[in-house]
């Protein structure tokens, strides 16, 4: 037999998070140490007519080994085994009434029940196995020196023992199931987490790649058309513009491998020209339409603004009202945009600003399921692709706001 726990003690319970449960095998544990102990001494010499010291001795053997059980439930049992044993063996050379259980007292019983309970609690079923069948396999083989017959009722610590053994075996193993369950929830949660935040950067990447592939493309016609846009052009120049026409090609040729390695079987519809600051608008127009109401302050941009700073900004209001209309259906929403003069040694920056009130009692049934992206995974990922910051968070009123800034001179984010 092997015990369970090769890592050193640990006492019953030690996990459980309230003092009480910590505190309850100790406090079970003394007890029936401190009450099995003189019970036995008075049981053994009183009724039994047993030898004080002797009797003192068994009870000792028997009772204070309960302690130990708390931590080394297997431990204890080798002592306690041994001690009801040569109890039940001192027992032949006295003469006892016939009407006294034999071999093992009530008392010796009572304790052995309850550390066969601890074993169950923290010892593996082999072990739990074999414990029971050393148990039985004694009680059988004294019953052949009965003084007074061998029946049913001088098999009740095999039977008990055994119905403890059990009982603790199924409390212990429920719990191991318990914790074994929640622990795959906590890396289930994590895994989805990790999960959202892949498949939200994959769907950026494929609307970039639109971006991307326009830039590219007129890289190619500039390069293709040069010569006969510009005359006189040395032959050097017009290989090289030959040549940058070949990588573009060429590059854009292994963007569209990669597109092929990121689309999938669900996003054919994303093949559309990417929206921008100008598409807005019209985005808060039928969101206002849908559910309402929904205030819009454009602002106007003289500088041209890069691709991916207006569809991110599109994305991040798109996302904003998709929740809105999700949690909070029927609230008074503000959408702005606005432009900060840039600062000391730093950019223009344009500001995403959405808020929404508190929804109306009472609330009305979401316009929507299910959004468009992954909620504010897919907003911080827009920012820091653009190397902008986000402020979101709820308002006393009970309202949501949204504050994205996006710098309009596009940077590598960090």
């Amino acid at each position: 037999m092997t015990s369970a726990e090769e890592e050193g003690p640990r006492a019953l319970f030690a996990g459980a998070s309230h003092r009480w449960v910590r505190m309850l095998p100790w406090g079970v544990a003394f007890v029936l140490c401190v009450a099995l102990l003189p019970t036995t001494i008075v049981v053994l010499t009183a009724d039994y007519g047993l030898n004080g010291g002797v009797a003192a001795a068994l009870a000792v053997a028997q009772a204070a080994p309960l302690l130990l059980a708390v931590v080394r439930p297997l431990l204890a049992w080798y002592v306690v085994f041994a001690a009801d044993v040569a109890g039940a063996l001192a027992l032949l050379a006295v003469g006892f009434p016939e009407r006294l259980l034999w071999p093992f007292p009530p008392t010796g019983i009572v304790g052995y029940v309850g550390l066969c309970l601890a074993l169950g609690l923290r010892e593996r079923r082999r072990t739990l196995v074999l414990v029971w069948l050393a148990t039985a396999g004694a009680n059988v083989a004294l019953g052949f020196a009965a003084p007074h017959g061998f029946g049913a009722r001088e098999l009740l610590l095999t039977i008990l023992g055994g119905v403890a053994l059990l009982l603790g075996g199924v409390l212990r193993e429920r719990s191991e199931a318990q914790r074994r369950l929640a622990e795959q929830e906590t890396i289930s949660e994590a895994e989805r987490g990790r999960r959202t935040l892949l498949e939200e950067r994959a769907r950026i990447a494929r609307e970039l790649h639109d971006v991307v592939a326009h830039h590219m493309s007129v890289i190619t016609v500039q390069a293709n058309t040069a010569e006969y846009r510009l005359e006189r052009l040395p032959p050097d120049v017009r290989e090289e513009f030959t040549s940058i026409a070949g990588t573009a090609r060429e590059s854009l040729g292994e963007m569209r491998r990669l597109l092929g390695v990121l689309r999938n079987e669900e996003t054919h519809g994303e093949l559309v020209p990417q929206p921008g600051l100008a598409q807005i608008g019209q985005l808060v127009e039928a969101t206002a339409r849908a559910r309402g109401p929904v205030e819009f302050t454009p602002c106007d941009i003289d500088a041209e603004v890069p691709e991916t700073v207006g569809l991110s900004a599109y994305r991040i209001v798109q996302e904003a009202l998709a929740n809105v209309v999700r949690h909070a259906p029927g609230a008074h929403t503000r959408v702005s945009l606005s432009v900060a003069e840039p600062d000391q040694g730093g950019g223009a920056l344009l500001t995403v600003l959405v808020v929404n009130g508190p929804p109306p009692a009472p609330p009305a049934a979401p316009l929507e399921a299910s959004g468009t992206g992954h909620g504010l995974v897919g907003m911080r990922e827009r920012v820091r692709l653009v190397g902008g910051t986000l402020d979101v968070g709820p308002l006393p009123d009970g309202g949501f706001r949204v504050a994205a800034r996006l710098p309009l001179i596009e940077k590598d984010p960090t």
